[in-house]
């Protein structure tokens, strides 16, 4: 069977961030599963202007090529009170076939509530985009300290079940757009 390509999206651009760091440590984790083909899709890596809608650029292009080439993603992003990050927004409005039934998991980070406020919104933006987003997600309480490699084995039963849902649905989908092309 082929692989199934799985993008993990940065979603933070702030300097200082740490979401580069998780996304690393997420990716470290999930590529030991052959069945996947991992991409990083940096949001730092892309030039979006700074007013939407905009004129397609080279850099929207190649996003949102990245996007329409991924079977499924991860969405790695912190919790900005009480909400994501507005670049994140911005990116994810600049594809929108792209997205359509295909599904979503999420690593979320923050304080005390492991960025699941983030989360709770991200689910609403892409069910408009007729995305399917997966239940279980991977939150990280950055006042523990960062993930390590070494990371606790619920964290990595958390992962573990992120992965397995993906598989399912970014294979049942795939399965579903080639019998029958998505309509909205």
């Amino acid at each position: 069977m082929t692989p199934l390509k799985l993008a993990v999206v940065v979603g933070s651009t702030r300097e200082g961030r740490v979401g580069d760091r998780v996304a690393r440590w997420f990716i470290d984790e999930a590529g030991r599963h052959d069945d996947l083909t991992i991409t990083v899709v940096d949001l730092n890596e892309y030039d979006f202007p700074a007013s939407y809608p905009a004129e397609p650029t080279a850099s929207i292009r190649a996003f949102v090529s990245e996007v329409g080439r991924a079977e499924a993603f991860v969405v790695v992003t912190p919790e900005y009170n009480h909400s994501f990050p507005a670049p994140l927004k911005q990116a994810i409005d600049y594809a929108y076939d792209e997205w359509q039934a295909k599904p979503v998991g999420f690593v979320s980070y923050g304080c005390r509530s492991t960025g699941l406020h983030a989360v709770d919104q991200l689910r609403t933006v892409f069910t408009a985009l007729h995305a399917m987003t997966v239940r279980d997600v991977v939150g990280l309480d950055l006042l523990a300290g960062e993930p390590t490699p070494l990371c606790t084995d619920e964290l990595r039963r958390d992962i573990r079940a992120l992965l397995d849902q993906l598989r399912w649905w970014g294979l049942a989908l795939r399965n579903g757009r080639a019998a029958r092309p998505y309509v909205s």
